[in-house]
């Protein structure tokens, strides 16, 4: 067997672009011709599986992440990983227990997307689907109803492309030397700030009129979400609320591109910006 680069989550946010990146850099390494990428899924039925299943290099296995073991990483030769995993209470549990495990396999290097730093990701796959819904009625019906955004109107945003996320921690994985990267803490935003009130006037670009009724700082999507997931799950309802806190660094204006890190400007620097994955995804 090979050794191999696992990744955990691939089908998710990240873990997709980082599968679809990695295979193609460690062909131009010689020092990686003979390594496998394996990436983990929930499900390989799911479409997004079937997609990965079809890059070369890749093998797509089904196996709950949080039962790899120490032995089962020895037994498949990870040398390196990479893991984004989700934000439920028991992810701390969880994924320590990974860490655990990847420690006695001897793993030389792991990259993880972090759920709990305070400068977190806005990612804008999250923020920009209700603006292409409000988009999309309008162009429909010609109707126009209130706009809720979930950031504020004035404070400056620089939300992400998720993929780019995933290109960041793909390159890592292929470093022939990743020392200097042990025990970082990466902060990665998009490369171009936003305002909620400038967000409304691209709206109003694609609509060709004004929108009358904006809320900012709106969190009620947020709200029926954690809900509908969450309800009746047996978690702390208290705990899963507290994610409400998190956009509060953005309101504050802490989450604009200036804070990147200058590494990561450096090996994969984000490049798409609000209004380009706002047309792509009204193509879509």
């Amino acid at each position: 067997m090979a050794p191999t680069i696992l990744i955990v989550g691939a089908t998710g946010n990240t873990g997709r672009a980082v599968t679809e990146t990695l295979p193609k850099l460690l062909k131009a390494n010689e020092a990686f011709k003979s390594h496998r990428v394996l990436a983990q899924t929930r499900s390989l039925n799911s479409s997004s599986a079937q997609q990965l299943a079809k890059i070369p290099g890749v093998e797509v296995i089904e196996k709950n992440w949080t039962e790899i073991t120490s032995d089962w990483l020895r037994e498949n030769e990870v040398v390196r990983a990479f893991i984004a995993s989700h934000n439920a209470p028991n992810q701390f549990a969880e994924e320590s227990a990974f860490h655990v495990a990847a420690l006695g396999a001897g793993v030389e290097y792991v990259v993880r997307i972090s759920t709990s730093a305070p400068n977190p990701n806005g990612f804008t796959n999250y923020l920009m689907p209700s603006i292409v819904e409000y988009i999309k009625g309008f162009k429909r019906n010609g109707e126009l109803g209130p706009l809720s955004l979930m950031i504020s109107k004035d404070a400056p945003f620089a939300p992400i492309d998720p993929d780019e996320v995933g290109v960041f921690a793909a390159h890592l994985l292929a470093l022939d030397d990743p020392s200097p990267h042990n025990g970082q803490r990466y902060v990665l935003n998009g490369p171009e700030d936003i305002t909620g009130e400038q967000l409304v006037g691209l709206v109003e670009q694609h609509i060709g009129t004004k929108v009358e009724e904006v809320t900012y700082e709106d969190l009620s999507l947020l709200d029926a979400m954690l809900e509908s997931q969450y309800e009746g799950s047996g978690q702390s309802m208290t705990v899963i609320k507290s994610i409400k806190y998190a956009p509060l660094t953005v309101w504050e204006g802490k989450c604009n591109a200036s804070t990147t890190s200058k590494e990561v400007l450096a090996i994969a620097p984000p490049r798409r910006t609000p209004a380009e994955v706002l047309e792509d995804m009204l193509k879509a």
